[in-house]
């Protein structure tokens, strides 16, 4: 039995509350309502469409794990951490990101994200890049969405560098990898907060 306006959208806000990864789609074979009726709930209750809500969530998740630089300063979406561990991040490529007579993205878009990603991961206050090693293996064009994963790989003897490896894929294609040698040190920051 298919629920009035008023009492559906009453369900729909409390469905996407309990699970806000919840599709379109979903809702609406759950509603039993089209896809574009979803759509127009979800604007008259002001909820935002799923990627942005990944969003919302992944930065409420994420601010206060992030130590070495804002959240909003990496390059794309954040949709997984563990510091010290290993980091997931999103991004699509826009129209803004590309050359303009080719669409193909700039790769300083692409070595952003991996490399923001290996700062990202570092579980200290300070984390810069002391080295990268990176590598273009495919173009990558607007409207394609690259998914970078780093992983620790090594602390090196004196604790004060470690190796990030990041390997970026549209769909499952290798498109970029970078190994990140990160420079790390806490007892820097607290020595300047100290000398301010």
């Amino acid at each position: 039995m298919k629920l009035k306006k008023k009492d559906r959208q009453i369900k729909l806000k409390e469905t996407i509350e309990l699970n806000p990864f919840i599709t379109d789609e979903d809702l609406a074979e759950q509603f039993q309502v089209s896809v574009q009726t979803i759509r127009l709930d979800r604007l008259e209750l002001s909820i935002p469409e799923l990627r942005e809500r990944i969003k919302n969530v992944a930065e409420k998740r994420f601010a206060e794990e992030v130590k070495a630089l804002p959240i909003d300063e990496v390059i794309g979406e954040i949709i997984d951490i563990e510091l010290d561990q290993s980091a997931i991040s999103i991004f699509d490529v826009k129209k803004e990101h590309v050359f303009s007579r080719n669409l193909i993205a700039r790769g300083h878009h692409l070595f952003a994200q991996a490399n923001s990603l290996a700062v990202a991961v570092i579980d200290e206050d300070v984390a810069l890049t002391a080295k990268a090693n990176i590598h273009f293996l495919r173009s990558v064009k607007a409207g394609e969405r690259v998914i970078a994963k780093a992983k620790v790989s090594k602390l090196h003897k004196n604790h004060d560098r470690t190796v990030v490896n990041v390997l970026s894929y549209v769909e499952n294609e290798l498109v970029f990898k970078g190994e990140f040698e990160m420079y790390r040190n806490r007892a820097q920051l607290d020595h300047n907060r100290d000398h301010d």
